[in-house]
């Protein structure tokens, strides 16, 4: 269509127009893509049983679910959906859907599975732990009596949404039984890759792979319908790209703005910007496969190959925080201490306590976008000065991921967006990795780098299952504590996520979490 094509006049009265880095998607299925940019569209065209509750992210809301209910025991939820509900494809929204939906995401067993794995769901017992009582009420037996908080922000997760089993089944491919396949068929995954089987505000209509996702306004939706008849994000790398096409009205959003388009939009007449903190940290990790990479000094060493100030004052000045501790500020038992600085004689102190006093020569993966790519030049700069000679390996996000996921990487920066808004989030991911093989099902950050730390992994169990909320958040404290001191990670910034818009745009706010950006309030004078 017209409006996701490279060249375009000013956009439809009817459309929302944003200019996006959306080469990090590499799937529409819910229970495969766990990108940040994937994530946003799920959160706008699938739906829930519950959401976190915006105007105040310490609770949760009902989406599809009318209300739920906690055993004694703490061990069974019980939800009860909405009545008349109704899929995009008009087919009715039943419990048996969702459990279809928990089914095909364990067994499917792609990035989000950990989110239902951490209930003690797995392939051989999730039809029996999760089962539709009837047509409108879903019941979810999980292994341990968590705070119900936890398992509530887990569910309103977007990968934990409501597929259209009815819609999905004749798409269902048998595939042989192997060492990679437990199950023989694919559940649908194969076509859900670029199609769609949702209930939320909007459906897709097309997605074209690093040039445009295309959403149309879904008229079946059981709440406010959305104000446009559709939205669509176009593939913009550049900031100066976007700012340029948002002056000339070629786009009514801009979501990559550097710090320097930043503040030429904001100065501009007829422009606004808008931001808010995001539950999402940047960081580089050190692989602990490569055995230089491996030795505590070496990791404590580029920690101080960093030079902060001068990203918090040019690469990230008005999108982001210089933050040096896995918990965004926010969240339950953040920690806000900055403890390190570029200090190049530190750092060859330690280098030369390592053995490796004339340094060494490794890789890093990086997706080509701002600010990661200024970033990783900064640090090669930096690191050069102690030795370490760091070669650059640029790519786009589905590259730089795959590589990153399959461990095969030396060096890498990347970002991470709170998968809930509950402070095992990130803690589980930093500092938990219950198994380090190649072959693990629990992959986290830590498994990706290789961390093996099963006295950390055993402390993050303990927090999350603590009911004190003063001892939870001192475990978390600690934890943060450790990931200062000794691990492989060097977190760098607090995300400020920021937006350039048109100023006849109504209604477009940034949420506290990457699924949580809708665009169904939207409208256009």
């Amino acid at each position: 269509m017209a409006a996701g094509t490279p060249a375009m006049a000013k956009t439809p009265a009817d459309t929302l127009v944003e200019g996006f880095a959306i080469d990090d998607i590499i799937s529409m299925d819910p229970a495969e893509s766990f990108e940040l940019t994937a994530g946003e569209v799920i959160g706008n065209i699938y739906s829930q049983l519950v959401r976190l509750d915006l105007s105040d992210t310490s609770k949760v809301v009902g989406d599809l679910a009318a209300s739920w209910t906690v055993s004694d025991d703490g061990l069974t939820y019980t939800f009860k959906l909405k009545p008349g509900l109704t899929f995009a494809s008009g087919n009715p929204i039943t419990a048996e859907d969702f459990a279809w939906s928990f089914e095909r995401m364990v067994k499917l067993d792609k990035s989000p599975a950990f989110l239902l794995n951490q209930f003690g769901l797995t392939g051989d017992n999730v039809t029996e732990k999760v089962k539709a009582l009837d047509p409108s009420t879903l019941t979810m037996t999980v292994d341990q009596p968590y705070a119900p908080s936890f398992v509530l922000n887990v569910m309103a997760a977007s990968p934990i949404s409501a597929i259209d089993k009815k819609l999905v089944l004749p798409h269902v491919k048998a595939i042989p039984v192997d060492a990679t396949n437990k199950y023989d068929n694919d559940f649908g995954n194969g076509w859900l890759k670029t199609n769609f089987a949702g209930s939320g505000p909007f459906k897709l209509r097309e997605w074209r792979a690093n040039e445009a996702v295309v959403l149309e306004r879904n008229d079946r939706f059981y709440g406010d319908k959305a104000k446009l008849l559709r939205v669509v994000y176009r593939h913009m790398k550049e900031s100066a790209g976007q700012r340029l096409a948002l002056e000339a009205g070629d786009i009514d959003v801009a979501r990559n703005l550097e710090p320097g388009d930043l503040a030429a939009v904001a100065r501009k007449e007829g422009l606004n910007v808008t931001s808010a903190a995001k539950g999402t940290v940047y960081y580089i990790s050190f692989n602990q496969k490569n055995p230089n990479l491996a030795k505590p000094e070496v990791r404590e060493a580029l920690k101080y190959l960093i030079n902060y100030d001068a990203i918090g004052a040019t690469l990230i000045k008005g999108i982001g925080e210089i933050h040096q501790t896995f918990l965004p500020k926010g969240q339950l038992g953040a920690l806000d201490v900055n403890p390190y600085k570029l200090d190049v004689a530190k750092a060859k102190e330690l280098l030369a306590k390592a053995g490796l006093t004339d340094g060494f020569s490794v890789t890093m993966d990086v997706r080509n976008t701002q600010p990661v790519t200024g970033i990783a030049e900064a640090f090669q700069q930096t690191a050069s000065q102690a030795g370490i000679k760091i070669s650059i390996l640029p790519g786009d996000g589905k590259q730089t991921l795959t590589k990153y996921r399959a461990r095969n990487h030396d060096i890498y920066i990347g970002q991470w967006g709170s998968d809930y808004w509950d402070p095992n989030s990130n803690a589980e991911t930093f500092t938990a990795n219950p198994n380090n093989a190649d072959d693990a099902t629990f992959k986290t950050l830590a498994w990706r780098n290789a961390w093996d730390v099963p006295d950390l992994t055993a402390k993050t169990k303990a927090a999350l299952l603590e009911k004190d909320g003063a001892k939870r958040a001192a475990i978390y404290q600690e934890l943060q504590q450790a990931v200062l001191d000794s691990s492989p990670f060097a977190l760098i910034f607090q995300q400020t996520e920021v937006a350039g818009l048109r100023g006849n745009v109504n209604g477009f706010k940034l949420g506290p979490t990457f699924d949580t950006n809708f665009v169904a309030p939207v409208s256009k004078n």
